[in-house]
């Protein structure tokens, strides 16, 4: 049991509660030692950095702060800051120093205000959804205030410490501390933090509402705005210990990870759905967890990358590779996309599970008014494995009438009337390695027995569920229906046939040799990537053409990537990155099987996103 601490003081003794609420383990702070070689798909995949780069413990972070009088301790959401506070004072005292703290939780300006000021973007109390916010880091505090903080010359070292803490000295070097979003999440579920600035934390769901779209934007945007004033990132995933880095070796990291093949730390969700393939298959997973419906495998807005030295283990976002290096990562379409990563890779995993519900996305000028996002939900489901009767429901019936559908979603929503889904919708066959093809605006729902590998656009969060089988959530609560939203988005004229010949892909054979096969398997004309699947017995050699490429392993057990010098293993399953900067690499088969690998990546022609 912990004490709860938060930007707006600490809470009392009779809310105190679990640090973290998940049945997934935390990343280990340190490997175990001597190296060991882990055979298939790994949870935790880290790049190394070579020896002395990243640092352990509290006494070591404050001894480096002893050589200023005055240190920013800022960091991002989730930071239990009284824990981080504690570390300090006892590090510090230990070393016989005599240290000045200022909090910036005094700063902050009154819970009700901000919760008034932050309310326009978050929409109705019941709503999903709310829109990105236009706020600043500075909008959350008493500037004036802040203006008049003062620095005694009776300590051997200040500290300011809290979020926003670089908002009150400009000169001062900055320590940054960062937390995994997924372990934001597990501390929201457990109640051991709360969203910028409020007292008290709320209900998880209401909470993920206030970090996507208001908490986080404001966050990156500070730091990316002291980016250059930050001396050292530390990562306090863990509860009473930190791992840091100084900011030039972690730059180094970056820059040079910018240039050859890369894969982020995956984190896994249980959901209403959710099936067994992945609980059965992926080593190191809680065994114990009732399924798991999603693994976020490239999903970047929320997953890290992980570095290693003497065997700590150290992770940022991958929002500081695309700040460093957003060109060498996209290359020729870096100017649209900015540092924003556009593909998204993730599992939905139905084996032994449920159907998804019956949904569809927002078209790009809807969730650009609504939610103020840059690009859509454009997805693909490419079938990874199934079982013999699986399905995937998508398009709607020749004939479909509009009118009667929303009636009975709507009487459904109201009464817990079940849908005959299949009087509207079509439901399509399964087979491994199929890729079928939804653009937004397309009714759809993965059906039970499959693995999916989701190849996407980013945004991940702007489902427009219409009718969920009359299933509970995990917390025996029913989920939101939004019928509305939906119907302001669906193409109805995708039915019939024409669901067949424009939303299941037909591979095309484009290039082939002894040992090789490329098909192109095509996407939708609303589509900004584009799909290859590269086959073959030994080795290949693919050019970037100046763009970033994401793969999987869909079928083998292992291959290298060797990009210039580099070389990295690869496992089924697994996704990673080659940057536009790799220029070239090559993929060899360490397996004894053919090798299948799926390959994402931008399309040349873009020109209907800048509208």
């Amino acid at each position: 049991m912990v004490g709860i601490s938060n930007q707006a003081g600490s809470i009392s003794e009779a809310q105190q509660t679990l640090f973290r609420k998940s049945l997934q383990a935390v990343l280990p702070h340190r490997l175990p030692g001597k190296e060991t070689v882990q055979e298939g798909y790994n949870i935790y995949p880290y790049h190394s950095l070579g020896n002395g780069k990243i640092q352990q413990g509290y006494d070591s972070l404050a001894k480096w702060m002893a050589d200023h009088s005055c240190v920013i301790v800022d960091g991002f959401s989730g930071v239990c800051w009284a824990d981080v506070e504690d570390g300090l004072r006892a590090a510090f005292k230990r070393m016989g120093l005599q240290v000045q703290y200022i909090s910036m939780a005094q700063y902050l300006l009154p819970p009700a205000v901000l919760q008034e000021m932050v309310a326009p973007f978050l929409g109705e109390r019941d709503a999903v959804w709310g829109s990105k916010t236009t706020l600043q880091l500075n909008d959350f505090f008493d500037t004036d205030a802040i203006a008049r903080l003062t620095i005694s010359s009776l300590y051997d070292c200040t500290v300011i410490i809290g979020t926003g803490a670089a908002l009150a000295n400009a000169a001062a070097p900055v320590v940054y501390l960062d937390v995994p979003k997924n372990e934001i999440q597990y501390r929201a579920r457990a109640g051991s933090i709360t969203n910028l600035g409020m007292a008290l934390p709320d209900e998880p769901a209401h909470m993920y509402k206030q970090f996507y779209f208001v908490d986080w934007v404001v966050l990156n945007r500070h730091q990316n705005a002291i980016r250059e004033r930050i001396a050292v990132q530390a990562d306090v995933q863990w509860q009473n210990n930190i791992n840091w880095i100084l900011q030039q070796h972690l730059q180094a990291g970056l820059q040079a990870m910018a240039t050859h093949a890369l894969r982020v730390r995956p984190w896994f969700e249980a959901g209403a759905w959710g099936g067994q393939w992945m609980k059965e298959r992926f080593k190191g997973l809680n065994k114990e967890e009732i399924n798991y419906a999603w693994s976020f495998e490239l999903i970047v807005p929320e997953n890290g990358i992980v570095f290693e030295s003497d065997d700590y283990l150290l992770e940022v976002p991958f929002d500081l590779l695309m700040q460093a290096a957003a060109k060498k990562i996209l290359g020729k379409h870096a100017d649209f996309f900015g540092t924003a990563f556009p593909i998204r890779f993730d599992f939905l995993d139905t084996w032994n599970g449920g159907n998804l519900s019956v949904q569809c996305h927002p078209s790009l000028a809807y969730i650009r008014q609504h939610f103020g996002e840059h690009i859509t939900q454009d997805e693909t489901y490419y079938i990874l494995d199934c079982k013999e009767d699986a399905k995937v429901f998508l398009g709607f019936q020749e004939g479909i009438d509009e009118n009667a559908f929303k009636t009975v979603l709507e009487e459904s929503k109201h009464n817990g009337s079940p849908v005959a889904v299949t009087d509207y919708v079509q439901a399509h066959p399964a087979h491994k390695h199929d890729l079928f093809l939804i653009p937004n605006g397309t009714v759809h729902s993965a059906g039970a027995d499959n693995l999916v590998l989701e190849i996407s656009a980013t945004p991940y969060i702007f489902t427009f569920k219409m009718y969920d089988w009359l299933r509970l959530d995990l917390n025996g609560e029913p989920r939101a229906i939004n019928i509305e939203h939906a119907f302001n988005n669906l193409r109805f004229e995708r039915q019939g046939e024409s669901v067949k010949k424009e939303l299941i892909s037909t591979p095309v054979l484009i290039d082939q040799g002894k040992h090789f096969e490329i098909y192109h398997l095509p996407t939708h004309a609303e589509h900004f990537y584009d799909v290859h699947r590269l086959e073959f017995d030994d080795s290949i050699t693919i050019s970037t053409n100046g763009s970033c490429h994401v793969l999987m392993l869909v079928e083998g057990s292992t291959v290298l990537v060797e990009t210039g010098h580099h070389k990295h293993t690869f496992s089924f399953a697994e996704t990673f990155v080659v940057p536009a900067a790799a220029n070239q690499y090559t993929v060899v088969n360490k397996g004894t099987e053919r090798v299948r690998l799926v390959k994402a990546f931008i399309k040349d022609d873009i020109n209907f996103l800048k509208k």
